[in-house]
């Protein structure tokens, strides 16, 4: 391993903020353009991403749909647990995540807009982040994704992938997912089509070759500006957050 080297992540914040910029450029040339176009509707997207947690997407969505079989959200509030906690069985850890579904939705059920959260789209940011991130359930990651992917809001979701490759490249340093949403949004512009381009192409580059174990350094665009690949000499060990 190789340590004498000039890291970025012991540069000034606004050099860091020029190597984001260099990566999402870099990550269109590869994957190309991504426009800002709401995915799904903003409940949909609310409740497959608690369904995401540590579940592969073709299990979420397959998890959403069995779900919503058994009914509108007031149906699912009144059913068993243990009946939606086999509705959405695909899912990893659901007899935890049922419970904490139904809270969010008698949650949203009992608030001003109830089941719409259209309200989101000109409540102040940190206002929104935070109506979000009080329901069960939801934690920073849920609602940015929300914010940004359905109101275009300032906000920048950290996934599991996401947090991987910044912190490899040398973004920011190593740190929980929690603390590297406000370090990456510290370092980013406010612009809704930007932050939804770099996080769509790092998580695909996570997916492709910037893995958890064995990433395939040699055949990454990014390798020549990461701090990993310098240190570790392309070698670059399993991730441990």
């Amino acid at each position: 391993m190789t340590t004498d080297i000039d890291l970025n992540v012991a540069r000034p914040d606004e050099e860091r903020a020029g190597l984001l910029v260099w990566v999402k450029d870099t990550l269109r040339a590869e994957y190309g353009e991504r426009d800002l176009d709401p995915r799904r509707e903003p409940m949909h997207e609310l409740i497959s991403t608690i369904l995401s947690q540590r579940t592969t997407h073709a299990d979420e969505e397959a998890a959403y749909q069995e779900l919503r079989e058994l009914g509108d959200w007031d149906a699912i509030i009144a059913a068993p647990t243990e009946q939606v906690a086999h509705a959405i069985r695909r899912s990893q850890y659901p007899e935890s995540k049922a419970p904490r579904i139904q809270q969010t939705l008698v949650a949203l059920r009992d608030s001003p807009g109830s089941y719409s959260l259209d309200f989101l789209r000109d409540m102040p940011v940190r206002d929104a982040l935070k109506f979000l991130t009080d329901l069960p359930g939801v934690g920073i990651k849920t609602a940015s994704l929300v914010l940004l992917f359905n109101y275009a809001r300032p906000v920048f979701p950290v996934d599991t992938h996401v947090h991987r490759v910044t912190t490899r490249v040398g973004a920011i340093p190593k740190m929980g997912e929690q603390a590297a949403h406000r370090a990456l949004l510290k370092l980013l512009p406010a612009d809704p089509p930007f932050l939804y381009e770099l996080h769509v192409n790092l998580l695909r580059h996570g997916q492709r070759l910037c893995s958890w174990t064995a990433p395939k350094c040699g055949a990454c665009v990014l390798r020549e500006r990461c701090d990993a690949s310098a240190v570790y000499a392309g070698k670059v060990p399993s991730w441990k957050a």
